[in-house]
Parts: C-alpha cells; sequence; structure tokens
C-alpha cells in the first residue's frame, strides 16, 4: 500500500500552478498602486514570471492590467486575446494610457532608447498625472539612461525586497 497519494491528471496541473506563489507578485503590484508618482520604473530579475504572476493577478481581481510590447502592441492581461487596437506603436500606447479615464496599470516592457522627444513628454505627462485618475505607467527594466532622464518623476521598485523579512508566529499562524 502506497503512503503518497497518486496524482491525477487535475491534481497535476493544481500542483503545478500552485508552485508558482503569487504573494511576491501581490506585494509588488500592491507597492505600484500605493506609489506617489503614476510612473513606475521596476527592476526584476525574471520578468517573465513576474508578469505571469501579474497576469494571474488580473485574472484573480479582474482588474484592469496591461502590457506593452515592441511585437505586440498593448493587450490586455486578464484576457490574453484582448488587444487595444492602433496601440502597436509606443507614442499611440502612451496616448492612450493619458486618454484613458479609468483604473489601469500598464507595464511597459522592451523599450529602447532613443525614445521619440513626443514619447518622453508623454511619459513625464503620465507622472505627473492628477491623483483622482488611479494610472500607473510600469517601466519593467527600463534602461538605466532613460531611469536617470525620469529622475523624481518616477517612483523605483525592485522585485527584490531590499529588506529581509522578520517572521512572526501569531495565533499560530506566520506573519511577515
Amino acid at each position: 500500500m502506497a503512503l503518497l497519494p497518486t496524482l491525477r491528471d487535475g491534481d497535476a496541473m493544481t500542483s503545478a500552478m500552485a508552485s508558482v506563489s503569487p504573494q511576491a507578485g501581490t506585494e509588488i503590484f500592491e507597492r505600484i498602486l500605493a506609489a506617489p508618482s503614476g510612473l513606475v520604473v521596476l527592476d526584476s530579475k525574471d520578468v517573465h514570471a513576474l508578469i505571469d504572476q501579474f497576469r494571474a493577478i488580473a485574472r484573480h481581481t479582474g482588474q484592469a492590467v496591461y502590457l506593452w510590447q515592441p511585437d505586440t502592441g498593448l493587450g490586455s492581461l486578464r484576457d490574453a486575446h484582448a488587444r487595444v487596437p492602433d496601440c502597436q506603436r509606443l507614442g499611440n500606447a502612451l496616448r492612450y494610457m493619458q486618454q484613458s479615464m479609468h483604473f489601469g496599470v500598464y507595464f511597459l516592457l522592451g523599450l529602447e532608447l532613443p525614445l521619440s522627444a513626443m514619447d518622453a513628454t508623454l511619459l513625464r505627462q503620465l507622472a505627473r498625472a492628477p491623483k483622482e485618475h488611479l494610472r500607473r505607467v510600469v517601466l519593467i527594466d527600463a534602461p538605466a539612461a532613460l531611469a536617470e532622464h525620469l529622475g523624481e518623476l518616477a517612483m523605483r521598485l525592485s522585485s527584490e525586497d531590499s529588506q529581509p523579512r522578520r517572521l512572526r508566529l501569531r495565533d499560530g499562524r506566520w506573519l511577515v
């Protein structure tokens, strides 16, 4: 008699999905939403895993989360096949973000320098966006020169924690 339970196909799928913990992605997402600036520069060691975690958050919460890449344009992370029309070029995507009156988190991946003067101006305007419209534009692994150019307009985040976590036990549960 086997002591270990056997995995059926559905169980194997569930355990594979559970191996990628969205907790780190959730914490980063919450820090992005709490950012004082409309523009965030995010450094990450594993970009694809982080995007997968953001995709899971978007599907779970139903929030409007988008990803722009040079080869695919602007698309929804919640609905994999939903693309925003006419947002292949960075400038068009930035104008779309600026004109949107709804909540949205927009991840930009694969930015290359030099940016056009108009694109740089749009990024600065998005950083100064009014607070009544919660909109965050997140530059993932942006070139260092662009991050330096944006300076104080953009909040810098890292997917790696800068402080070690101190766990404590409360009511039989470990808390951070």
